[in-house]
């Protein structure tokens, strides 16, 4: 972990003058899903307290926030960790997600829709494609489905989706073939952004729901491999 306690200090910046335990969960929840902090990770106070500048105080408070999302989990006298998720942790995501994305699809009202963002994330993807950068590319997809959520026009719903995608990222941190894990859906997001330019939200909750129970089984079979072999 020391390695990134360099660039973890650079976001000190991002704090302001105001230090709050709000703005410190946003930094350390940026960085445990960019995958600095793996899954199984310790964060140490003194460390992570000494890189941002904050007090032991504001940083449990933080740890607390991110207990609170599934992110983190205090193991008694041991210290905080950095979750790893279970096999039934990764179904109960998918699970969510069905439900959210789903409906948010089916409640679209008359188009046209706002699709900008939606469309850059497609196109994010396809440039990171391009670049042989997979991890980028799984983060580009992450910000597709943030940009489908976000079409609800829903606060509450946006901040739901933003701690289950988060929690998404842990698992996709274990897995080890990141390409075979995210290529299979380049295309399918173009085809459900295509469906919702055509103003057929139909279809395009029918592509989203086939495409969540296939990534459900392709990310449930490669992570309980993994985890096994780990244990």
């Amino acid at each position: 972990m020391d390695e990134h306690l360099t660039s973890l200090s650079e976001d000190r910046a991002l704090l302001g003058r105001t230090s709050t335990a709000e703005r410190v969960s946003d930094i350390l929840r940026s960085r445990i899903a960019e995958g600095f902090f793996p899954p199984g990770t310790r964060l140490s106070e003194d460390s992570i307290g000494g890189a941002l500048g904050v007090s032991r105080n504001t940083l449990r408070e933080a740890f607390r926030l991110l207990t609170h999302e599934r992110l983190l989990v205090h193991e008694l006298n041991r210290g905080v960790f950095v979750r790893v998720l279970t096999v039934e942790d990764v179904e109960d995501i998918y699970r969510t997600r069905g439900l959210v994305e789903c409906a948010v699809v089916r409640g679209l009202g008359v188009p046209p829709h706002h699709l900008d963002a939606l469309s850059e994330a497609v196109e994010e993807g396809q440039r990171a494609a391009r670049e042989g950068d997979w991890k980028s590319v799984g983060t580009a997809n992450i910000h597709f489905h943030r940009e489908l959520v976000a079409l609800a026009g829903s606060a509450r719903t946006d901040e739901l989706m933003r701690s289950v995608f988060a929690e998404l990222r842990l698992a996709f941190h274990v897995v080890d073939d990141p390409k075979r894990l995210h290529e299979p859906y380049l295309a399918r997001n173009r085809q459900i952004l295509q469906a919702l330019q055509e103003g057929d939200k139909n279809e395009a909750e029918k592509l989203l729901a086939v495409y969540l129970q296939d990534s459900l089984g392709r990310v449930v079979e490669v992570y309980r491999r993994r985890v096994s072999s780990a244990s």
